[in-house]
């Protein structure tokens, strides 16, 4: 029987994974919810840019077209570049377009034997258990539902927000929230503006508002953590940025597992090199540019950025905690309020949790979820060791996501075909928390709000949620209406704290079986 090989979704590491699965005789399939190739590079507006120069982001065999001049493709560039990768290889009819995964299950054996087991599916080859993963399928344009069974190759990104949410009753407030995940601005230029979030995605909306509505009616940006916001055109010591973190050279500044006595030196030492200085506008974070590159939050602006916020068309702004009143929003140590009649939540998107629960099986999603204080734990940054025929290409992040990506599919591609086997459940394990150990070592900080009994983390949306939830039943519990509250300025609502990083159809059901 043809092994089938299942893969959810068509943005670049599902491309890749198609192409180098095919390329070792597998016949694929790829379920996209969208109606084209390019994951959230759809869900993007033109000002955004890659984060990095093209020559290091490219198919290691397709390389840019000579008709992109800019060192920095916008999106639409990407999208077309995506889309002629996807021609040049005869990725297309692989592609099942208007498809959403909305849940996928492992079925043939039982959890009990599962944990048993000393290799990865029982002998540690991709296809060496024999269970199969079933696929509940959403047709979105056909309004129908079908299952079907093959080995997943999942990515972690999704459209689900991280924006805290507001009961109807509880949040009739005078100003318009958007949560932003569509690739179009509110189209007025009369609107005070107020974006929330510290990412690539806040920057560049908050640029557009300025480029429209100019000085005369600015737009705020509120941040909870200052990323590392350098130039577009960054050059430290006359040398590519590029160069600088995704070269080999790069190696040499972070401390790693089997490293020798000059690695380390070499580590210790060239670090500091890596720190500038942004002092004139204020913006320096509390990590190192190391840290943030590794932990993929330093951001690249748009030409020109900084003159927005010198002519005041952009005001920057830092804040851990912010309520809303009447006039806008009140700000942590500031008296007057932000005016603002349109609030824009771009605060990230909840991968973690979609990942978690794409699965029916209430013990996969524990083992998916990993512990409190750790990543998920996948070995080689793709597959899990107790979950048999199954890999994530794209949860572990890097400035240039495509060459880590092609890298991976390549590895995975060799795996399929039986050119080796995983080592066992144990050494895999123990190679996840050595790599773990390192990691955290240069990550960014993860921060801690405290109530009277209880502390959250604001990385984390449900935790976020708790300190939302938390305020509505107080206000609530004091007997405070909202209608009552709007006549008071001074008084304070709805606070959450910033986090930075639907079916609407019926369905059916179809299987597949693969990774």
């Amino acid at each position: 029987m043809e092994t089938r090989v299942a893969i959810i979704g068509a943005g670049i590491s599902g491309l890749l994974a198609c192409k180098y699965a095919a390329s070792r005789g597998f016949n694929p399939v790829v379920f996209e919810a969208q109606e084209q190739v390019g994951g959230l590079w759809n869900h993007t507006i033109e000002s955004t840019r890659l984060q990095n120069v093209k020559e290091f982001f490219q198919f290691s065999d397709f390389p840019w077209p000579s008709s992109v001049q800019d060192a920095l493709p916008t999106n639409s560039q990407l999208l077309e570049y995506l889309q002629s990768y996807a021609r040049h290889f005869g990725l297309f009819p692989y592609i099942k377009f208007n498809s959403k995964v909305v849940s996928v299950s492992y079925v043939g054996e039982c959890e009990e034997e599962m944990q048993s087991w000393e290799l990865w599916g029982g002998g540690g080859k991709a296809f060496g258990s024999k269970g199969k993963w079933k696929l509940k399928v959403l047709h979105t344009k056909e309004e129908s539902v079908e299952e079907d069974s093959a080995a997943c190759r999942k990515s972690r990104r999704s459209l689900q927000d991280t924006a805290p949410k507001f009961s109807q009753e509880k949040c009739c407030t005078p100003w318009t929230t958007l949560l932003w995940t569509m690739p179009a601005l509110p189209s007025s230029s009369k609107e005070k503006e107020s974006v929330i979030g510290s990412g690539k995605s806040a920057i560049d909306i908050a640029f557009e508002c300025a480029k429209a509505n100019g000085n005369n009616i600015p737009c705020t940006v509120i941040q909870r953590t200052i990323h590392w916001m350098l130039p577009h055109d960054a050059q430290p010591w006359g040398l590519s940025f590029g160069f600088l973190c995704f070269s080999r050279f790069a190696e040499l500044l972070v401390h790693k597992p089997g490293e020798g006595f000059l690695s380390s030196v070499l580590a210790t030492s060239l670090s500091p090199l890596m720190e500038t200085s942004l002092k004139k506008y204020n913006m320096i974070p509390k990590e190192s540019v190391l840290q943030e590159t590794s932990s993929c939050q330093i951001l690249f602006l748009p030409p020109n950025f900084y003159d927005k916020v010198e002519d005041g068309s952009i005001v920057l702004k830092k804040s851990h905690r912010l309520s809303f009143c009447k006039e806008g929003l009140i700000l942590d140590g500031e008296d007057d309020p932000v005016k603002a009649d349109i609030v824009i939540f771009a605060t990230g998107y909840k991968g973690d949790e979609k990942l978690k629960n794409i699965f029916s099986s209430p013990t996969i999603q524990n083992c998916i979820a990993g512990s409190p204080t750790s990543a998920i734990p996948l070995y080689r940054q793709m597959i899990h060791p107790r979950i048999p025929q199954l890999a994530v290409i794209s949860y572990s992040e890097s400035l240039s996501n495509l060459y880590t990506f092609e890298m991976r599919c390549k590895w995975l591609g060799c795996f399929l075909d039986g050119a080796f086997k995983l080592p066992s459940i144990k050494e895999m394990e123990e190679d996840i928390k050595k790599w773990e150990k390192y990691m955290k070592r240069y990550s960014g900080n993860v921060p801690i709000v405290a109530t009277e009994n209880q502390s959250y983390d604001l990385h984390d949306p449900n935790d976020l949620q708790v300190v939302v939830d938390r305020s509505m039943a107080q206000q609530q519990a004091a007997g405070t209406s909202r209608s009552q509250v709007h006549e008071n300025d001074d008084e304070n609502y709805d606070e959450y704290e910033d986090e930075d990083s639907s079916r609407d159809d019926e369905t059916d059901d179809d299987e597949y079986e693969a990774t």
